[in-house]
């Protein structure tokens, strides 16, 4: 029956040593296990506030990246309106360059087509009045072939210049 009931000397020796064991360790053991335990809680604790300081970041970072897209495309739409619109004020203003380049042509034709009329009507009128002393010329020297007939105009003349005075 030893074997299930200790005398009382083990019994004693067994407390003393635990006793012992127990003081070494509270005095030695314990403060520094919990040190350790207190350590790692601490470099547990420091990194899941990084994690969440390098999570709310990151939030942040996208946030500022979603508004510097947004702000690259209102930019962006605003540059292609303005692009559109000088490419409508440039076709404008090449419409309007090509209209008063056309009136201009068309003006300097109308004077040009004026002048040639001019010259032609002139032209004409050179060749008729030529024409007509030529054929005047003919008809008069086959109407004046005799003196009496040459003295007749002339004296119609002399009478149409006096009346005319």
């Amino acid at each position: 029956m030893d074997l299930l009931i200790p005398s009382t000397g083990l019994l004693f020796w067994m407390s003393l040593t635990f006793l012992v064991v127990l003081c070494i360790l509270w005095k030695f053991g314990f403060p520094v296990i919990t040190n350790m335990v207190a350590e790692r809680k601490a470099f547990i604790d420091d990194s899941l506030r990084k994690a969440h300081e390098a999570n709310e970041r990151l939030a942040n970072i996208q946030k500022e990246g979603e508004s510097i897209l947004q702000e690259a495309r209102e930019k962006q739409a605003q540059l292609l309106k303005e692009a559109a619109e000088t490419r409508d004020s440039i076709v404008e203003k090449a419409q309007e360059k090509a209209r008063q380049e056309g009136a201009r042509l068309l003006s300097d034709a109308k004077a040009e087509i004026e002048q040639e009329k001019k010259a032609a009507i002139a032209d004409i009128r050179k060749q008729v009045a030529t024409l007509s002393v030529e054929i005047a010329e003919k008809v008069l020297k086959q109407n004046l072939q005799g003196d009496k007939a040459q003295m007749d105009l002339i004296n119609r003349m002399l009478d149409d210049a006096s009346l005319n005075k």
